[in-house]
C-alpha cells in the first residue's frame, strides 16, 4: 500500500496503520491449542500419578485397556469437544466470560459422555482418578485461557494482533460504535475508513479527533473493504441500508474472509440476557429481565461462604500481625466499623482494619470543602487522617480483609457494587439506587477498573452494569483481577 490512502481524487488520508489482519488469528489458534492440549495432558498425568503411582494400572471391567490408554483417549476427546463448541473463536479471547464458560461446558460435556461409555461398556474408572483429572483439568483449562487473554491483551496495547474494520452507519452512529471501540482497545479493532452515505467520498472526524476515510454512499461499502484488505464491515445501529443490500452484502462477503458485524445501541446488557428467536427469518432479540433471586444466588451464597470462610483460616496469622502494627502506632482500636447501605437499603456495619485516626469522622466537615469533590466519593489522595501504618494497609487494601466477616456473616459477597455510605445513597440520581438490587462486595468492577480514580459517573455506571449482568465465572475472573490491581496498587491512595 502507498503512503497515501486515497479513495476520492482531492482526498488524500494518511494511511491508517495495518496489523497482521490476517496473520494473528492462525497464530492465535494454533496457541490456544497446543496450551489446552498441555492443560489436559497435565492434568490427565497428575490424576494418574496422584491415585496409582508410577505404574501400570489396568481398568477395571477389562484385561487390556491401561490407564495410559484411557488418558490419550480423554485428551483427544476433550480437544475435539472443545473444538466442537467453537472454543477457539477469537472473538471471545479479550472480551467478556464467553471463552470460559465454553471451556467448562465442553468439559462437562466430555465427562457426561464418558459417563454414558463406562455405563454401556461396564467400565469401573477409579473414582480418585475422575475426581483429581476433571476440576483439575477444568481448572488449568481455564488458567491457560486466562494468560492467553492476557498475551493478547498486551500484544494489542503494543498494536499487534489487531483487525481492522470499516464502519458502515449514518454519522452519529458511526461516531458511537468508533468512541465504544475507542474505550476497548483490548477488542483489537482499528477502524480504517467509514461510509456515511455521504454524497461524496472525504474524510471524516472520529470524537478522539483522528481523521479516517469516508467513501460516501453506501453502495461503495463492499469495494472498499476489498481495496484496503479490512477484516470486517461493522454495520452501526439502524445504518441507512435495506435487508436486501445487507443479505447481499453477505454473500458476496461468503469468500472474501471479511466478516459482517451487525451493531446497535443495546448497549451494557450482556449476552446471557438476549436470546434470539427467528420468525419467518426475522431474528427477534428478547432481553430477560434481571433477577435478583433464585438458584443463581444460592450458589453465590455458597461460594461466598466457602471462599470467604477459607481466606478467613489461610490469613489468620495475617490479622494478628496487622493487629499488632496498629494496636503500636497509636494505642487505638484495631477495627473500624462504619454503618454501610446493603442489599434492598438495609444498613449494616462493615468491618475494617482501621486505617486513621480515631477521630477521623469528625475531621471530615472540615476537609471536604478544601478537597473541592463535586461527587459523592470523598477520598483524597493525601488525607492527613490516615495513619503510617494505615497508608500502607491502604496501598495492598489490607485495610478491608476483615470483611470477610461479613461475607460470611452474610452481609456482603465476595463480589459486588462497592458498599455504599449512607450519605452517597441520600443524594442518588436517576438509577443510581438499582446497584441496592444486590450484596454489596469486598471487590468489583470498580476495584479492578481504577479503583479511587474512577469518577463518580463510570463507578455507577460500572456497578449497574455488574447488578444486571453478573456470572458465578464473572465473579471467579474479577477476583482473579483484583489479585493483580491489588499488587501493582492501580488507583490506591
Amino acid at each position: 500500500m502507498s503512503a497515501q490512502l486515497e479513495i476520492a481524487e482531492g482526498h488524500p488520508v494518511k494511511e491508517p496503520v495495518f496489523v497482521e489482519a490476517s496473520r494473528w488469528r492462525p497464530r492465535f489458534v494454533v496457541t490456544a491449542v497446543g496450551v489446552d492440549a498441555l492443560a489436559i495432558a497435565v492434568a490427565l498425568v497428575s490424576a494418574k500419578l496422584l491415585r496409582f503411582g508410577n505404574g501400570s494400572q489396568a481398568l477395571s471391567g477389562t484385561s487390556h485397556a491401561t490407564y495410559l490408554t484411557v488418558a490419550i483417549s480423554l485428551l483427544c476427546a476433550w480437544m475435539a469437544a472443545l473444538a466442537f463448541t467453537q472454543s477457539y473463536r477469537p472473538e471471545h479471547a479479550t472480551i467478556g466470560n464467553e471463552a470460559y464458560l465454553r471451556v467448562v461446558r465442553s468439559s462437562f460435556f466430555i465427562f457426561g459422555v464418558l459417563a454414558m461409555v463406562a455405563l454401556a461398556l461396564r467400565l469401573q474408572f477409579a473414582r480418585g482418578y475422575i475426581a483429581i483429572a476433571f476440576p483439575l483439568g477444568v481448572a488449568l483449562l481455564i488458567l491457560g485461557r486466562f494468560a492467553i487473554r492476557v498475551w493478547l491483551v498486551h500484544s494489542r496495547d503494543a498494536g499487534r494482533c489487531m483487525d481492522t474494520v470499516l464502519v458502515v452507519g449514518a454519522p452519529q452512529e458511526v461516531r458511537y460504535v468508533a468512541d465504544r471501540i475507542g474505550r476497548t482497545p483490548e477488542a483489537g479493532f482499528v477502524i480504517s475508513g467509514v461510509v456515511t452515505g455521504a454524497d461524496r467520498a472525504g474524510t471524516f472526524e472520529l470524537r478522539d479527533g483522528n481523521l479516517v476515510p469516508d467513501a460516501g454512499a453506501v453502495d461503495n461499502a463492499l469495494a472498499t473493504a476489498l481495496a484496503h484488505d479490512v477484516s470486517a464491515i461493522i454495520i452501526a445501529g439502524h445504518a441507512q441500508v435495506s435487508d436486501t443490500y445487507l443479505r447481499e452484502l453477505g454473500w458476496s462477503l461468503e469468500r472474501t474472509g471479511i466478516g459482517m458485524v451487525l451493531a446497535n445501541r443495546m448497549t451494557d446488557v450482556a449476552g446471557p440476557r438476549i436470546h434470539r428467536t427467528p420468525v419467518e427469518g426475522l431474528p427477534l432479540m428478547s432481553v430477560e429481565a434481571p433477577r435478583y433471586d433464585g438458584g443463581r444466588y444460592l450458589l453465590k451464597r455458597i461460594f461466598d461462604v466457602v471462599v470467604s470462610g477459607l481466606l478467613l483460616v489461610v490469613t489468620s496469622p495475617l490479622f494478628a500481625v496487622i493487629a499488632l502494627l496498629i494496636k503500636l502506632d497509636d494505642h487505638g482500636p484495631v477495627l473500624f466499623r462504619q454503618d454501610r447501605v446493603g442489599v434492598n437499603g438495609e444498613t449494616f456495619a462493615m468491618t475494617k482494619f482501621r486505617s486513621m485516626v480515631v477521630d477521623a469522622e469528625s475531621r471530615l466537615d472540615g476537609l471536604a470543602p478544601d478537597a473541592g469533590l463535586a461527587h459523592p466519593l470523598f477520598k483524597m489522595r493525601q488525607d492527613p487522617r490516615v495513619t503510617r501504618v494505615g497508608r500502607a494497609l491502604r496501598a495492598y487494601s489490607l485495610d478491608e480483609l476483615p470483611q470477610l466477616l461479613d461475607v460470611f456473616a452474610g452481609n456482603m459477597s465476595m463480589v459486588g457494587p462497592r458498599p455504599a455510605l449512607t450519605r452517597e445513597v441520600s443524594v442518588y440520581r436517576d438509577n443510581a439506587h438499582r446497584r441496592l438490587n444486590v450484596k454489596p462486595g469486598i471487590t468489583g468492577p470498580w476495584q479492578v477498573g481504577g479503583r479511587s480514580n474512577l469518577s463518580w459517573e463510570d463507578s455507577i455506571r460500572k456497578d449497574l452494569y455488574y447488578v444486571e449482568n453478573w456470572t458465578l465465572v464473572g465473579d471467579c475472573l474479577l477476583l482473579v483481577k483484583t489479585v493483580k490491581a491489588v499488587l501493582t496498587r492501580d488507583g490506591a491512595f
